[in-house]
């Protein structure tokens, strides 16, 4: 008798552990702990990333809506990546479709990564792509994206992220 009611116990406090994750996703308050591993071989972390604006932008190379976004999202990376504004791409595609990935990135001088070397999940069950967060200098969530409309562009960006610059745009 007692021994389901631990059960459930313990399921419900798990689940409610890692769906909670998601819900700490708080505007204006820090980003969760994460770390990237680029396919070059980088990690990022909050520590790495200090100083700089970060834009996580999920995707994948089957998404047709991110394969549109990606020139978006590098035309932005190309206009402020010299104020501090740094890009990575975390792909969503299997570990076995690593070449495409590389291969789709070619196009693109910001970093990749796939999400299956990265630790993401205080970001929340990824569901869907494109998810593009946003992190400021100082580790605080300026963009969460699963909040609003998913896609982004370079006018998106630039009213999410131009605010946290402290310079005005070169062109």
């Amino acid at each position: 008798m007692m021994r389901p009611c631990l059960f459930f116990t313990v399921c419900l406090g798990f689940f409610s552990v890692f769906s909670a994750q998601a819900t700490d996703l708080v505007l204006g308050k820090p980003a969760p702990a994460y770390e990237i591993k680029t396919l070059a071989g980088k990690s990022i972390t909050p520590a790495v990333a200090k100083g700089r604006i970060l834009i996580i932008h999920l995707w994948a190379t089957w998404c047709e809506q991110c394969v549109k976004e990606m020139p978006e999202v590098e035309a932005f990376y190309q206009r402020y990546h010299d104020r501090g504004v740094d890009v990575v791409a975390v792909s969503l595609d299997d570990r076995s479709d690593k070449d495409k990935v590389n291969q789709a990135m070619k196009s693109f001088s910001f970093p990749a990564a796939m999400e299956a070397d990265s630790d993401l999940h205080r970001l929340g069950r990824i569901w869907r792509v494109p998810v593009t967060f946003v992190i400021d200098q100082n580790g605080i969530l300026r963009r969460n994206g699963w909040d609003g409309d998913p896609q982004v562009d370079v006018t998106i960006l630039e009213k999410t992220v131009t605010p946290w610059l402290t310079s005005p745009a070169s062109n």
